[in-house]
């Protein structure tokens, strides 16, 4: 209600306008500081995936040092085992060559039999060698796969979080520019 004749429409008017344009100001200064809020928010999530995926990548590191060192001390067994067995071989196959000398009559049968008895335990010793190594090879393989299946969810909830905390910015970001917007 402005009247240009009476000083009092004119103060009024005044008033209003210092008021109109105090209240562009507060609202812009809002809007800055949502942005700058917001900006905050997604460096500090930035900053918390890079640190989750820095721990899964240890963690996976760690997870393969154990498996590794697994398979190395099954390996080492595995190992220690054959030159056993290749010793008990070694022995029974001297006291059947032995045998087999003192023996005066039929001396082929006695070698031969002592020969098919040691092939025979040394392919048995070998098929339970190779059975202990395939078994460790194979547990070795599972916690392998455990340890992928653990850092791929570690990842996947990292990213997941990050997603959440950029949208509830984004949406608080929104809902400061439309405050603003309402306000002028």
């Amino acid at each position: 209600m402005q009247n240009e004749h009476t000083p009092m429409g004119e103060g009024a008017a005044n008033a209003v306008d210092a008021v109109v344009e105090k209240a562009q100001e507060v609202g812009a200064s809002v809007v800055d500081k949502a942005q700058q809020v917001g900006s905050a928010a997604v460096q500090k999530a930035g900053q918390v995936a890079v640190a989750v995926r820095d721990v899964a990548a240890d963690k996976a590191v760690q997870v393969k040092n154990a498996v590794v060192k697994g398979a190395t001390a099954a390996g080492k067994a595995v190992a220690k085992k054959a030159t056993a067995v290749k010793k008990a071989v070694v022995k029974r196959v001297t006291a059947a060559t032995k045998a087999a000398k003192k023996a005066t009559t039929k001396k082929a049968a006695p070698k031969k039999a002592a020969k098919k008895s040691v092939a025979k335990k040394v392919g048995a010793k070998k098929a339970a060698v190779k059975r202990s190594a395939k078994a460790a090879a194979k547990k070795v393989t599972r916690k392998v796969g455990a340890a992928k299946r653990t850092v791929k969810k570690a990842a996947t909830k990292a990213s997941k979080k990050v997603a959440r905390k950029k949208t509830a910015v984004k949406k608080a970001v929104k809902k400061a520019a439309r405050k603003s917007g309402r306000r002028r």
